[in-house]
């Protein structure tokens, strides 16, 4: 009798025993010291609240409803919801396996039973139940690692809607800037082509040398070719945008011929700290999850090396009837308690847990590369920022001093006290001091959408 107890009792501490030897796992998180300080200039205006939907704020309505378009139909955004919806199916697969399983079983039959020595109708129900006692953990670690993955896929979903808007506002601006020098080189071809008119009209005259004529007459068609040129640019663009939203081409260059206030200098702030940035980029959480998963998947691999605790039980009723008389009959079981213990597998479970160990520091490795390419694109997009700003100033002054200094020569060459060779000269200068100015106003919104991307979108936790 007592040495019924004593094994009762060592049946009963066993998996207290086998579950006091835990499973040693990486760390769920690694440093990763971002800088203390930027070292190129923030915008001093603006509200970190802005940047969430800064193109708001540039009295822009076709923007606005261009980004919404676009993320309505955008396929990247439909693989980030599909890929949420991945990850909380292994969730919920992964959060069962802790949880006892319960099946149920019918069946019915009829023929000779030999213990009645007659023929019978037999009929049975039962409930089958069973239950992994997870003592090392493997099943929590895998639950784990697919909470972590499915916080993951939540912020990459963010992150495609931010790459979405940003493409959208870039594309955007390419083509109203590729609209604007369109202006700048009809203007320019007209310009060229009076002045090809006056100087036919000079030689007919015999005031001016058939040289002279020519050279007006191929800058005028080179005018031609130029603007020509600038408006295939534009249209391509334009197709462009159409097939990154789905809007009806017609619909959207009707929108574009719309004019449009001009952009505020300043569109929202960014976080002074660069540790407060890396929290706000999703790219940079989803890494930092990976990793955390990936421990969890290296405990769990070390975890099916040690040995497993089932119990099943069942319960169950039947029916017996024959020659009228029907005899009822039920059962139940608790248990097996079942105790597997892995002995030989050929190095399959150390593979596994090898493996497993080589994707964490995989995982580890690509955080701490997200993290410094993140401080690395917001310093990039400071410094267009902070240049442009720089620039402005001095592109429109030197835009309008050759535009001076043109409409000058052009007064002087008509007098016939200026060549047409300086005309030509001045007027070459000017054009490229315009384009400069066109091309520098979409520099400096690259700049902001740039940092809108680098710094997160505006996203949060």
């Amino acid at each position: 009798m007592n040495m019924r107890k004593t094994r009762f009792v060592w049946a009963a501490l066993l998996p207290l025993a086998l579950g006091a030897c835990a499973v040693s796992a990486p760390p769920a998180q690694v440093p990763a010291t971002p800088p203390v300080a930027w070292q190129a200039p923030l915008p001093h205006q603006g509200s970190l609240g802005d940047m969430a939907r800064w193109w708001t704020q540039l009295q822009d309505p076709l923007l606005v409803e261009l980004i919404d378009a676009a993320q309505a139909v955008s396929p990247g955004i439909a693989q980030a919801q599909s890929r949420i919806a991945q990850a909380r199916a292994t969730r919920v697969a992964s959060r069962s396996a802790l949880l006892p399983s319960l099946d149920a079983q019918a069946s019915a039959s009829r023929g000779f039973n030999d213990q009645l020595a007659r023929v019978a109708t037999t009929s049975q129900a039962g409930l089958q139940a069973s239950w992994e006692v997870d003592l090392f953990g493997a099943n929590r670690a895998a639950k784990t690692a697919a909470d972590e993955r499915l916080a993951g896929a939540q912020a990459l979903w963010h992150e495609a809607r931010v790459s979405v808007a940003a493409e959208v506002a870039q594309q955007t601006s390419s083509i109203r800037t590729c609209l604007a020098q369109v202006q700048v080189a009809e203007r320019d071809a007209q310009s060229r082509g009076e002045t090809s008119r006056l100087s036919q009209l000079s030689e007919r005259a015999g005031f001016t040398a058939p040289a002279t004529a020519a050279l007006a007459r191929a800058s005028a068609a080179e005018a031609q070719a130029r603007a020509s040129q600038q408006r295939m640019q534009c249209d391509v663009e334009i197709k462009a945008l159409v097939a990154l939203t789905g809007w009806e081409e017609p619909t959207l260059r009707n929108r574009l011929a719309q004019p449009v206030a001009a952009a505020p200098d300043a569109l929202f702030a960014v976080a002074v700290l660069p540790a407060q940035v890396l929290a706000q980029r999703p790219d940079v959480y989803n890494a930092e999850r990976e990793v955390a998963a990936a421990s969890a998947d290296v405990a769990s691999a070390q975890a099916q090396r040690y040995p497993r605790l089932t119990l099943s039980g069942s319960v169950g009723a039947a029916q017996v009837r024959t020659g009228g008389v029907t005899t009822d009959l039920s059962t139940w079981t608790i248990g097996p308690l079942a105790l597997s213990v892995p002995i030989f597998d050929g190095g399959r479970r150390a593979a596994q847990t090898d493996a497993a160990q080589a994707r964490y520091d995989e995982a580890a490795s690509q955080y701490r590369a997200k993290a410094r390419q993140a401080v690395s694109e917001v310093e990039q997009a400071l410094v267009r920022l902070q240049s442009t700003a720089e620039r402005n100033v001095s592109a429109r002054t030197a835009a309008e001093g050759y535009r001076t200094s043109f409409d000058a020569t052009e007064a002087r060459w008509r007098g016939g006290l200026a060549s047409l060779v300086e005309l030509e000269d001045a007027r070459r200068t000017a054009l490229a001091a315009e384009n400069a100015l066109v091309a520098l106003q979409h520099e400096r919104q690259t700049a902001w959408i740039a940092l809108y991307r680098a710094a997160g979108g505006g996203w949060k936790l």
